[in-house]
């Protein structure tokens, strides 16, 4: 797996407004323990309303079946058991947006 690919995994149950499920993520890192850290996408366009999202067109280079949000907000870690099927990979502008948005996401705010 590596950064910027669209894979199926599943994200085991959770609490409150987690994602979960079985659902199309992002590769955002990969790491030797096999964890693999992710951005969950969902085709919901109302999430959009939410801030540290990002749209994603679908193409034919990241094979999407539908424009899709991907929720920086919800940035996790997961097993790599947990990814079932590679779907396709971003493309280069959305890679640089999402890597931009994760750093404005993790930077302290007093």
């Amino acid at each position: 797996m590596n950064k910027g690919e669209i894979w199926l995994s599943t994200i085991p149950s959770s609490e409150g407004h987690e994602q979960s499920g079985t659902r199309l993520n992002i590769i955002v890192a990969t790491h030797n323990t096999g964890i693999t850290t992710i951005i969950p996408l969902t085709s919901n366009q109302l999430a959009k309303r939410f801030s540290n999202t990002i749209l994603i067109k679908k193409t034919i280079k990241n094979n999407l079946e539908k424009d899709s949000i991907a929720l920086i907000f919800q940035i996790k870690s997961l097993d790599k058991s947990r990814f079932t099927k590679k779907i396709g990979n971003l493309e280069e502008n959305d890679k640089k947006t999402i890597d931009k948005e994760i750093l404005n996401y993790l930077k302290y705010k007093n």
